[in-house]
């Protein structure tokens, strides 16, 4: 078989992946109801938990389950179907299937038999955690969930902490404590914005460092599914005169800053100590 597919626009459409609610039911598009509306099956990872979104919408359609522990098996069933001229909708818990997902490997095993794929766009937790976070959006790595054995999460931290754009992680809620101590002694103590609950009633952002989260989940019991965005590796240092960096400090200062404000704006700009910059020209005139 043929390691090249290309899909055309005249292929009929065998298998749709379409998001579903990450939280509030009313996220769900008029196009995603409709594709599960006309398709003559639906593949989910929970059964249950589909049935309670389908049953909301008055959609009764055959149910499959496709989740990580029947994938070849129930994979290789479905395949036929489609290959019998079948369309299947396939969704996940809640988000775009096949992102960090057991989908990705329906996916594939469509393509390896010629059968064309459609997303039906919506709802993605890491896209609008990020968009949230109050962190650089402008470049990220997400890296879903991270192993759950402590030496392959660290190795994993280790080859990702010299990245200078914003990482993301999934994490369940009683595996969080873990991954930020984890974090905080493989990547040090970078900002972080843990956001959970998105689009529900408990929604939240907070935004802090990797320590004080740590601190603050130790009096708090961490609730609900985690997105943890944290910001990259500091940039390399610009190389800066002390005539320069002294000549930038004092038309801060001038320009009405105060000094405390000055040293931190040179200390990012310029990747350098803040406390160095104000104990070195605090006493200057």
């Amino acid at each position: 078989m043929s390691e090249k597919y290309i899909s055309s626009p005249k292929d009929k459409v065998s298998l749709y992946l379409v998001a579903t609610p990450i939280g509030n039911l009313s996220d769900i598009s008029e196009r995603a109801l409709e594709t599960l509306e006309n398709a003559d099956f639906i593949a989910a990872e929970d059964t249950r938990k589909t049935g309670v979104l389908l049953a909301h919408y008055s959609i009764k359609k055959p149910l499959v389950s496709y989740y990580e522990h029947n994938l070849r098996q129930r994979g290789e069933e479905i395949i036929a179907r489609l290959e019998a001229g079948e369309t299947c909708a396939l969704v996940s818990d809640a988000g775009m299937p096949a992102v960090s997902d057991p989908g990705e490997q329906l996916v594939k095993q469509c393509y390896e038999h010629g059968l064309k794929v459609s997303a039906i766009p919506g709802p993605c937790a890491f896209v609008s955690a990020i968009a949230i976070s109050g962190l650089s959006t402008k470049r990220f790595t997400f890296e879903g969930f991270l192993s759950t054995a402590k030496n392959s999460r660290r190795e994993r931290l280790e080859s990702v902490k010299t990245l200078e754009h914003t990482l993301i992680f999934y994490e369940a809620p009683h595996k969080l404590q873990g991954l930020l101590e984890d974090i905080l002694q493989v990547l040090g103590d970078r900002r972080i914005s843990l956001v959970r609950e998105i689009s529900k009633i408990y929604e939240q952002v907070m935004l802090t460092t990797v320590s004080e989260a740590i601190e603050y989940y130790k009096e708090n019991e961490p609730k609900g599914e985690f997105v943890l965005v944290i910001e990259g590796a500091a940039e390399e240092k610009e190389e800066v005169s002390d005539e320069t960096l002294e000549k930038e400090f004092f038309e801060l200062v001038e320009g009405g800053m105060t000094r405390t404000f000055a040293a931190k704006t040179l200390a990012r700009k310029y990747n350098l100590s803040k406390r160095e910059i104000y104990e070195r020209f605090k006493e200057e005139n």
